[in-house]
């Protein structure tokens, strides 16, 4: 009895073992170009033994069909498997490649069609002497992985993608310099005390041209307080295009104007 147990663990252990090391792999691939009409251009079986593959053209409205049935490379038998996964792997000399998945159902036997106007978004774009290498990708948790290589594909040059209207917001820029005017420069006090001499030149003509005028005026000690608040005021703007700030000013002048106001309201008062 205990012998019988033996034998039969053993033979439990080495069908496990010999799962795990089986490799997956594909029985009889074949392909065929179909045209927009139904007529079949090419067909030929698919030699996944040789590293030579063979080159299929699909022109822009034909149809390229690939049929495989995936296998354990150690079976006999039509027996499939299905795959965990499943992908086709479109790649080029320059880089560029896609993956489009594949359905496998519990038989094993898939198939992959390709529309040459409606090419599926995982093929990488083509030019007119693009060729993509087109490897078949199987994956399993209990059997070891295979990339199986089927052919190489010639396929028509890709439309030219339309630029986004919005595509040139996103392109490098110049680089923004800020240009800062400098800080002012006050004139010199000479300058402008000459300009002020010029800007009261026409008040002493003024004052000296009342001599000749036949008019006797007398000064009254009402108004003469407010025509010297006057002259202050003139003062106050002369000195602040000298040298006083704008706060100055200001504070200056709410005080003269108080002052003169009432100076101006008793020199009304005396007429």
């Amino acid at each position: 009895m205990r012998m019988m147990r033996s034998s039969v663990a053993l033979c439990i252990l080495s069908g496990l073992l010999s799962t795990a090391s089986a490799k997956l792999t594909v029985k009889v691939p074949k392909y065929s170009v179909v045209s927009d009409v139904g007529s079949v251009l090419a067909s030929d079986p698919l030699d996944v033994s040789t590293s030579s593959l063979p080159t299929v053209s699909v022109g822009k409205s034909d149809i390229l069909k690939l049929t495989f049935t995936v296998v354990d490379d150690d079976e006999s038998g039509d027996n499939g498997v299905q795959p965990h996964q499943a992908f086709l792997r479109f790649h080029s000399s320059t880089g560029e490649e896609g993956i489009q998945p594949i359905r496998v159902p519990s038989s094993g036997k898939a198939k992959f069609d390709l529309n040459a106007r409606r090419p599926p978004p995982g093929i990488p774009a083509t030019s007119d002497d693009t060729v993509l290498t087109v490897d078949l990708i199987l994956g399993s948790f209990t059997r070891k992985s295979s990339t199986v290589p089927l052919l190489k594909l010639k396929l028509p040059a890709s439309m030219p993608v339309a630029p986004h209207p919005e595509e040139l917001l996103y392109h490098a820029k110049p680089l923004i310099s800020h240009t800062f005017r400098g800080e002012q420069k006050m004139p010199p006090k000479v300058i402008s005390l000459v300009f002020a001499a010029v800007a009261l030149s026409p008040w002493v003509v003024l004052a000296g041209l009342l001599s000749f005028l036949p008019i006797h005026y007398t000064p009254s000690s009402a108004t003469a307080p407010f025509i010297a608040l006057l002259a202050a005021f003139e003062g106050l703007l002369i000195w602040y295009w000298i040298d006083l700030k704008i706060g100055q000013v200001l504070s200056y002048g709410a005080v003269l104007a108080l002052i003169t106001a009432a100076a101006g309201k008793r020199a009304l008062a005396s007429l």
